[in-house]
């Protein structure tokens, strides 16, 4: 009961700030644990004239657990799946709190937009993009944008993805001195993501995969050794 009047009193201060430029839309009238969130792309970014969509699962202990966000929008950033739209935020995991909303959380994600992690990825791949070619990044990112997360209401006037030149030198620096952590994009503590990523997909967290790969003395996991696999998901169900 709790929760439902909580997500109730969410819903209406969501309603009553449209400045936000944050909405959630109840999916069911009887049913206030799914919902869909919209925010638009923070201006200055790739992701500017954008409208992004999010599915929300509320847990029955919420607001002392996460909801569970993932993308409805495709996207291209470095801290969310291009595949499956799970994110990595730590709002979402460990350091959610109470005190934090449904709206705060929209907001957050807007503001992840904005600042990447790329040492921190869900998308290696995206990632290793954005520290060796950044230009390359932004013309991907901003044209999956427009293709996949159109904001009909969007007034402003993008650019067609060009570096102007008076920016080139900065970027190139900046592509120079991120290229010596590119390196780190494909371990993590000395283990694979890519065979991080293998359990991630079932919906495990990441720190807990660490966990037990550490405590097993395991830094890489073939995708087709079925025992080693078992033995792994066998101690992330403990």
């Amino acid at each position: 009961m709790t929760s439902i009047k909580r997500i109730s009193r969410e819903l209406e201060d969501v309603k009553k700030d449209p400045l936000s430029g944050v909405t959630l839309e109840i999916i069911d009238e009887n049913d206030l644990s799914h919902l869909k969130g919209t925010f638009v792309g923070p201006p200055g970014t790739p992701y500017e004239g954008g409208l992004f969509k999010v599915d929300i699962q509320i847990p029955s202990n919420y607001p002392f657990k996460p909801p569970k966000v993932q993308f409805d929008s495709k996207i291209y950033h470095p801290n969310i799946s291009s595949v499956t739209g799970a994110i990595c935020l730590d709002i979402l995991k460990n350091a959610w709190t109470p005190i934090l909303t449904l709206k705060s959380t929209l907001i957050s994600l807007q503001s992840l937009l904005q600042s990447p992690e790329p040492s921190d990825p869900q998308d290696a791949q995206v990632a290793s993009v954005f520290l060796k070619d950044k230009r390359e990044f932004d013309r991907t990112a901003k044209e999956w944008t427009f293709k996949y997360a159109p904001n009909p209401d969007y007034k402003g006037n993008p650019d067609d993805g060009k570096t102007h030149p008076s920016n080139e030198a900065s970027e190139q620096d900046e592509n120079n001195r991120k290229k010596t952590k590119v390196e780190k994009l494909t371990h993590i503590d000395g283990i694979e993501i890519a065979s991080i990523e293998i359990f991630e997909n079932m919906g495990f967290s990441r720190p807990k995969i660490l966990d037990v790969l550490k405590k097993l003395g395991l830094t890489r996991v073939e995708e087709d050794d079925g025992d080693t696999k078992q033995e792994i998901l066998e101690e992330l169900l403990r």
